[in-house]
């Protein structure tokens, strides 16, 4: 279910998945989404509070330390996935925010860890023609072989009969001040937690 209030900047994903066999299931879910200009640009920056962020594989490593910044259309650029261990408040709500380079617009996704605990930050900001976008993903896991995400408990089971409720809301900014202030409250979710940087990829073996 998609909603919003007629006038508002926000508009909410409502999602409910149920088990209607006899027998437990796995399940996956992640939601994709995916933002291109105008917000996206050359000094684009996204923010969200976090315990760690991990490359995905070794070239995403070689850009670990720009994993919140953007690059321009860039042809030839390969795609860069960044797995995040996301920060929350006292309830397990969590926020991410992408802005444009001087933070006039921006655009933030808040969600519930106790529903998505995980977050992937895919950046393919190649050639306009190809495709220049980047994803912001909460996720009941990250973008790997089943088989891999298995191994680390990342696939949840629903029981037979069990219905799981996930929420999204986000949020369209066009002032800085809106802008300052949820930044301010990511930094103030993050203040207590230091951010972890591996550098090396997750074992898939």
């Amino acid at each position: 279910e998609i909603s919003t209030l007629p006038g508002s900047d926000t508009f909410q994903i409502f999602d409910q998945l149920t088990n209607e066999g006899a027998f437990a299931q796995e399940f996956q879910l992640i939601y994709p989404g995916n933002y291109g200009s105008s917000i996206l640009e050359e000094g684009a920056t996204v923010f969200t509070p976090a315990r760690s962020v991990t490359p995905m594989n070794d070239h995403a490593g070689k850009g670990i330390d720009n994993w919140k910044n953007y690059l321009g259309p860039t042809p030839g650029f390969i795609e860069e996935v960044y797995l995040l261990e996301p920060q929350s408040d006292g309830e397990s709500n969590t926020i991410a925010l992408l802005t444009n380079a001087d933070r006039t617009l921006a655009t933030s996704v808040r969600w519930n860890l106790s529903e998505l605990p995980y977050l992937t930050i895919w950046k393919n900001t190649a050639a306009k023609e190809d495709g220049y976008v980047t994803g912001i993903e909460p996720a009941t896991g990250y973008p790997f072989n089943r088989k891999v995400e298995r191994k680390n408990g990342r696939v949840p089971m629903i029981q037979p009969g069990e219905t799981r409720s996930f929420t999204l809301n986000f949020g369209i900014h066009k002032d800085e001040d809106s802008i300052q202030s949820i930044m301010g409250e990511i930094e103030n979710l993050q203040k207590n937690t230091a951010l972890i940087i591996n550098r090396e990829p997750p074992a898939t073996e």
